[in-house]
């Protein structure tokens, strides 16, 4: 996606150093466009816990490289002392994030590529192979997401007879949550490409804000119409028929059709439910967990720092300031995602097309997972 008029994905090689990772330090957006360089596997998993990235897909994509960097640091000279280094180092980066799935995934496909190497040359250029594998693909099914999706919004349109097709999300689902293209945003722009007028409505998504600081910026770099929210005003909105369907990304989906993603979705399709307005997530098949059924039951929750809630970060007078909003003594609870049950998503978009929020239908898609 572009940044003024240069592409960016969000994570590469550096062009003159390619044993380090670089990546686009989301912390200081949309006031700071800063790159940071990575050279360790410790600096990656501060990265990702700490939020330096973030977003499914390119969690995913930087565990890979994550990996490969552990390749590059270890000390062992032989193949199987590497491959133990390599166990470790992907535990390290698994502990960092609990819910989303991809980053498990990118890690146990790194071990899986080089268990049968047979010196430390052929894991080291298998690990980098396999990180840039991963990121590609991300960037390909999110493009493929963006083609698949695009249909619901061009049927919309026609609907409309051309008129304004107004779209709202939740969080930050976009190019900075993946390598490129995004996946609730993937059809919009594919849409905008094709010339549909469409309008996003921006929820701000407390604690962190990535609808207000990384969705709004992302969208007015590639020239899309949108309005930035406050996180409760979107059933109004839908109640005066001011929205015409809702798309969201995940960080975790069950093979039944429970799609979890960033705190507040849950209502956001309950409310879409009681509106009759159609209610998508957008998710490359990396984003499904297998394994289970029952996401309100089994999804993991992460929970983060009672400090995200209670401290709010923005610019004053050319500075990034921090301020407290609540009283200092009070508790606060930082759940970082929710669950929404899959009677509540009318489909869901993936690489291979769109489907039913189900288990028959998501198997039929993805049959070699039955």
């Amino acid at each position: 996606m572009r940044v003024g008029n240069k592409h960016y994905r969000t994570i590469w090689l550096k062009e003159d150093n390619p044993k380090i990772v670089q990546i686009i330090d989301q912390r200081p957006l949309p006031h700071k466009f800063v790159l940071e360089d990575l050279a360790n596997t410790d600096e990656m998993a501060v990265a990702i816990k700490e939020m330096h990235l973030r977003g499914a897909g390119l969690i995913g994509a930087a565990a890979g490289y994550g990996m490969y960097l552990a390749g590059l640091e270890s000390k062992q000279s032989t193949a199987q002392g590497l491959l133990d280094y390599l166990k470790e180092a992907g535990e390290k980066l698994k502990a960092t994030r609990p819910t989303a799935v991809n980053l498990e995934w990118a890690v146990h496909r790194q071990l899986d590529a080089v268990q049968n190497a047979k010196s430390v040359e052929e894991i080291n250029k298998i690990l980098l192979d396999t990180a840039h594998a991963i990121a590609n693909e991300d960037a390909d099914y999110c493009k493929s997401i963006g083609e698949n999706g695009v249909a619901i919004i061009e049927k919309i349109s026609k609907a409309k007879n051309g008129d304004v097709v107004n779209i709202l999300t939740h969080c930050n689902a976009g190019w900075l949550a993946f390598v490129d293209y995004g996946s609730a945003t993937a059809p919009i722009y594919e849409a905008q490409k094709r010339g549909i007028k469409v309008h996003v409505w921006v929820d701000e998504t407390r604690p962190r804000n990535q609808g207000a600081r990384l969705t709004a910026w992302e969208l007015g770099e590639q020239g899309v119409a949108h309005t930035v929210i406050a996180d409760n005003v979107g059933g109004h909105l839908m109640q005066h028929g001011m929205v015409d369907m809702v798309i969201v990304g995940s960080d975790r989906t069950s093979r039944c059709g429970d799609v979890g993603n960033k705190i507040g979705t849950y209502l956001k399709a309950a409310a879409a439910k009681d509106n009759s307005i159609p209610f998508y997530a957008a998710l490359p098949s990396s984003t499904i967990d297998w394994e289970i059924c029952d996401g309100v039951k089994e999804i993991p929750i992460e929970e983060r720092g009672s400090e995200e809630v209670k401290y709010i970060a923005g610019m004053h007078n050319g500075e990034l300031k921090t301020v407290l909003l609540t009283p200092e003594k009070s508790a606060a609870a930082n759940y970082s995602f929710d669950v929404t049950p899959s009677r509540l998503v009318t489909a869901i978009i993936t690489e291979r097309g769109v489907m039913d929020a189900n288990e028959e239908a998501i198997i039929g898609l993805y049959p070699e997972r039955q």
